[in-house]
C-alpha cells in the first residue's frame, strides 16, 4: 500500500513535496494536492501488486509497464463509454425536452 509524507514546500507554496512508496520504492513527488498525489500513488501501487499476483515476473520495470497498460486500458474504456454515453444522454435530453414542450403546449391549449 502506498504511503505519503508531506514536506514543506521549497520554492513554490502551490507545489508541496510528497513522499510516496509504490511497489516498495520511494518517490518524492511535487504537486498542489498531496492527498490526490497519495491517492494516485495508492492506485498505481495496487495495480502493480495485482499484476505481480497474476504474473510470475519479479522485474519491477516489466510490472510497471503491465500496470500502465492496465491503467491505459481502463482509461480508454471509460473514455469510450463517456463518449458513447455522452451522445446517449444528449439524445435522451432532447427527447425529454421535446416531451416537456409538448406537455406545456397541451397545457396552454387546455388552459
Amino acid at each position: 500500500m502506498a504511503t505519503a509524507t508531506k514536506h514543506q514546500p521549497v520554492h513554490d507554496p502551490a507545489n508541496t513535496s510528497v513522499r510516496v512508496e509504490i511497489f516498495d520504492q520511494a518517490y518524492n513527488l511535487r504537486g498542489s494536492d498531496p492527498d490526490y498525489i497519495l491517492k494516485l500513488a495508492e492506485y498505481v501501487d495496487g495495480k502493480m501488486r495485482a499484476v505481480a499476483e497474476q504474473t510470475a515476473t519479479v522485474d519491477s520495470v516489466r510490472l510497471a509497464v503491465l500496470a500502465a497498460l492496465n491503467i491505459a486500458d481502463e482509461y480508454h474504456l471509460l473514455k469510450r463509454k463517456q463518449e458513447n454515453g455522452g451522445s446517449d444522454y444528449h439524445d435522451r435530453a432532447q427527447q425529454l425536452s421535446s416531451a416537456l414542450d409538448e406537455v406545456l403546449q397541451d397545457h396552454r391549449r387546455a388552459g
